[in-house]
């Protein structure tokens, strides 16, 4: 059993899950911007899909990007583990839709606080099995097909036809049957009709008093400073 040094130094790790299209990169920018940004890394799933000739055909000739199977587990356990242990990471980023982008590659870095986020990472056991908290981010199913038109057409440059096409047949059935499962086991939901201002910065208050706790902050009322100040 660790002692309560090895607690202390071992990093704090955040699960963040929900449907698409509810709002988890809305949670991530504001964990980014907050005061507690230099003391978190924000490893994503996104970055994680296989190449595509590795990708499985459905029997419709597609690949369904929307399944676990689309995804490396394994290496993205094996980049969680070595942050855990204190060492740095390189992936490759991955760009929707666009086979001609600049090849680029992200370093993730330890931290006190290792947030861990995509659509599957409560379904991946192994990783389930290594955090301390598990969030899920709630939207309805018809606000989350609007979000994701909005997205997919603007940002990612699909057709509308083939965004419904997907959202139907793949992103729903997908959804209900290894994302919305694990809803009921999570430590905190937080609703995304309208707004998630008031669950995030509920979010962000425990992560300061994890990060006190570990000596590393000191709380005042409305202020986070590093011990040293």
């Amino acid at each position: 059993m660790p002692n309560n040094n090895e607690l202390k130094n071992r990093p704090y790790i955040v699960g963040i899950s929900g449907g698409s299209a509810s709002g988890k990169t809305y949670v991530l920018k504001r964990l980014e911007k907050s005061a507690i940004s230099p003391f978190i890394t924000l490893i994503s799933q996104d970055n994680y899909y296989k190449d595509l000739h590795e990708q499985e055909l459905e029997s419709d000739g597609n690949v369904n990007f929307d399944h676990p199977k689309a995804f490396n587990e394994e290496i993205y356990y094996e980049h969680i583990r070595k942050l855990i242990d204190g060492q740095s990471v390189k992936i490759r980023e991955y760009h929707f839709n666009k086979p001609n982008a600049e090849i680029k590659f992200i370093e993730y870095k330890p931290a006190p606080i290792i947030i861990i986020e995509g659509l599957f990472v409560f379904y991946f056991e192994t990783i389930a099995q290594l955090m301390d908290l598990k969030v899920f981010i709630e939207a309805d199913e018809h606000i989350k097909f609007a979000r994701r038109i909005k997205r997919d057409y603007k940002d990612r440059g699909y057709e509308i036809e083939s965004i419904i096409d997907q959202y139907v047949n793949y992103v729903v059935p997908m959804y209900r049957k290894f994302v919305e499962p694990y809803k009921w086991e999570c430590d905190i939901i937080i609703p995304n009709n309208r707004h998630l201002q008031t669950g995030v910065t509920v979010l962000i208050n425990h992560l300061k008093w994890i990060l006190q706790e570990k000596d590393i902050i000191k709380i005042n009322p409305n202020l986070c400073s590093t011990s040293n100040e």
